[in-house]
């Protein structure tokens, strides 16, 4: 409160000072006021410390003081002290891990465990020292994860917090504490489910800064088994809450080892996490998972995003920043494992049975017709999948993506599910932008005999790509006439046939796209022709949209009248002319002198020799000396006039009609 108030008080002199309503000494009376109370602390005693002079004062009692927790966060000594005793922190964290008596009012019923919690996370030194040190403390705190499944997540949330402050406080000592509790990693995979329990296992592997006790971590939660254990949860057999915490720290896990690896290039050991995750026998073990006979779509769903954070490839940018690589883009170092790779080929016909078998869902409706079936979260992963691997650029998978032709279908049939469109656009945009790979050897190993890449050999003559996408346009133009809607999938079309517009003039396989709309039917031909000309080109002439325009905008409101004459420019030469103007007056001297010390207030009656400081010009100001320094012709062009002078037929001439 102390902090609010005085900045409301230098607030309120600034403001004082700008608008000239007190004199130079009373300011340096007033500032040397806020010195004091800086200097000295001169400001009133909280209800607190007169509790804190009681003998018989409970923790309770502080606690239903509304600024405990400003105080706490202040370091106030008296409470520092109380709250430091034993007793005190036994019954906090008691707050914290036991549940509250059910028969209390909702309203106050977290009260004190939220109050217990915010308390023991200020951040406080004495506390974590006393906290992280009392190993009684310790194994109190730690008897909350020994309670039956599920825990209560409100409960869980606060325990989380408060272990993390003293893991990154303390890491030293609460890593060897719980390296000795034997059951730690077992009751972190019994509450995986629980997600402040998945937070509290992903903070151990945040928190701890320092390279060698990190990789110490990271090796004792090897050894522990972690990943094999979080690979088994993403099972059908298991609920949903932990598939998806389960998956969510694997995802995690690859992401943040791969982080580590950019930044810490010269480590001498690797990540054993992110070498454990990307062993084939793991990613067979998440595969058998995913293709399990009873088709679970959670443990699906899970296990399909495992396999798309390992198939991310990433490089270094500046200031340690990380983005993903561009399709055709390769980087040794960073990317994807081959055992990975090798791993998902062999399953690919099995991922082409699940877009065409996904796990059975009942039947959707909507607002403009029947889902049966609905497309569903496993097939659009799937397709988020083969994107993945299309973006990978490796020959071996390219191969066996040829044999998937139902995506095309997909997009056509499902016609308002854009999560679906976006992916196959990108699918699309990766055939027509990715180079043919070079092998090691120097060979060429994506394409025919004839020099051909397949993938676009594939797309252009198997799926038929132009004939579908003038088939569909038409059908559109057609229901639109009837006064039909417009298909949902619109859109995206326009952008993959503009995507292969720019790859017959620009792209990487231009010679070879040219060839294949060459060999296209004449009438074919003929009408994607006519259509890139005509419908594409008006299209695309529609969807510009000029982010400056010169045209008159009227209103339809006759009521508006008020605003529409107000005389200001469209012109940036009056604003930046009163910039300049406001510039004038804020010297450098002003910025200096601005601001008081203590050898300035030695003889607070005496008159302050310090000049004031000009004020902010005000409107007439300025016009006044822009009519001074500027040409009438000028002035007149830029919209600034006497002020006795209005010259209406300016107002209407305005963009905006002022």
């Amino acid at each position: 409160m102390l902090e609010y108030w005085l900045l409301l008080k230098v607030q309120n002199l600034l403001q004082s000072i700008q608008s000239s309503l007190i004199k130079p000494d009373f300011v340096a009376f007033d500032c040397q006021h806020l010195l004091m109370f800086w200097k000295f602390d001169l400001h009133s005693s909280s209800h607190i410390d007169t509790l804190l002079e009681r003998e018989d004062v409970t923790l309770k009692e502080l606690m239903d003081e509304e600024d405990v927790l400003q105080e706490c966060k202040a370091q106030n000594r008296k409470l520092i002290d109380f709250l430091l005793k034993l007793e005190c922190l036994e019954d906090l964290v008691s707050f914290i891990i036991e549940e509250p008596p059910q028969d209390m009012d909702e309203q106050i019923r977290y009260k004190y465990p939220n109050i217990s919690c915010e308390l023991l996370t200020s951040d406080v030194s004495q506390i974590n020292d006393r906290l992280g040190e009392e190993e009684s403390l310790l194994m109190k705190l730690y008897s909350f994860l020994l309670n039956e499944s599920p825990l209560n997540p409100l409960l869980a949330s606060f325990f989380s917090k408060v272990l993390s402050i003293l893991i990154s406080r303390k890491p030293e000592e609460i890593v060897d504490f719980l390296k000795k509790k034997h059951d730690f990693v077992d009751l972190i995979i019994k509450h995986i489910g629980t997600s402040a329990i998945m937070d509290l296992l992903l903070r151990l592997l945040t928190c701890i800064e320092p390279p060698q006790p990190r990789q110490e971590v990271l090796n004792w939660l090897n050894e522990e088994r972690i990943i094999q254990r979080l690979v088994e949860i993403v099972h059908p057999s298991q609920d949903e809450d932990r598939h998806s915490n389960a998956s969510q720290s694997l995802c995690e896990i690859i992401r943040l080892s791969r982080d580590q690896m950019l930044q810490v290039q010269n480590s001498s050991e690797p990540d054993p996490l992110l070498a454990s995750l990307e062993k084939q026998e793991i990613i067979e073990q998440l595969l058998s998972n995913i293709f399990h006979k009873e088709k679970n779509e959670s443990a699906i769903v899970s296990a399909i995003q495992i396999l798309l954070t390992l198939l991310e490839t990433r490089r270094q940018t500046f200031e340690g920043h990380i983005e993903i690589c561009p399709p055709g883009m390769s980087n040794s170092k960073y990317s994807v494992n081959k055992s990975v790779l090798e791993a998902i080929k062999a399953r690919l016909s099995s991922f082409h049975e699940l877009l065409l078998e996904p796990p059975k869902k009942s039947v959707m409706k909507t607002t403009w017709g029947v889902l049966d079936p609905p497309v569903g979260n496993t097939r659009l992963n799937v397709i988020r999948l083969i994107s993945s691997l299309l973006q990978t650029n490796t020959s071996s998978v390219n191969q066996e993506l040829i044999e998937l032709n139902s995506i095309g279908d997909m997009f056509f049939k499902y016609t308002w599910n854009n999560f679906l469109h976006t992916q196959v656009e990108i699918c699309i945009a990766l055939i027509l932008a990715n180079p043919l790979e070079s092998m090691e050897n120097g060979t060429i190993t994506d394409q025919d005999s004839t020099g051909d890449n397949l993938l676009l050999k594939h797309l252009f003559l198997k799926c038929q790509l132009i004939e579908r996408i003038l088939e569909a346009w038409e059908m559109n133009e057609k229901k639109q006439a009837e006064g039909g809607r417009r298909y949902g999938y619109m859109g995206h079309l326009t952008r993959i046939a503009n995507c292969i517009v720019h790859s017959t003039d620009k792209g990487p396989n231009s010679t070879q796209v040219q060839q294949l709309i060459k060999e296209l039917p004449e009438e074919v031909r003929e009408r994607w022709e006519t259509f890139c000309t005509n419908s594409l080109g008006e299209t695309n002439k529609r969807n510009t949209v000029d982010l400056v325009t010169t045209c008159h905008i009227h209103s339809s409101s006759d009521d508006e009248i008020d605003f529409k004459e107000t005389g200001f420019s469209q012109d940036s030469s009056l604003q930046q002319a009163f910039s300049d103007y406001q510039m004038q007056q804020m010297t450098s001297n002003f910025i200096d002198q601005f601001g008081f010390n203590d050898e300035k207030f030695e003889n607070i009656g005496q008159k302050s020799t310090q000049p004031t400081p000009k004020m902010p010009p005000t409107q007439s100001d300025l016009s006044s000396v822009l009519n001074t320094l500027m040409p009438y012709g000028e002035r007149e062009r830029m919209g600034v006039l006497p002020e006795n002078r209005v010259d209406t037929d300016s107002r209407k001439n305005s963009c905006f009609g002022m």
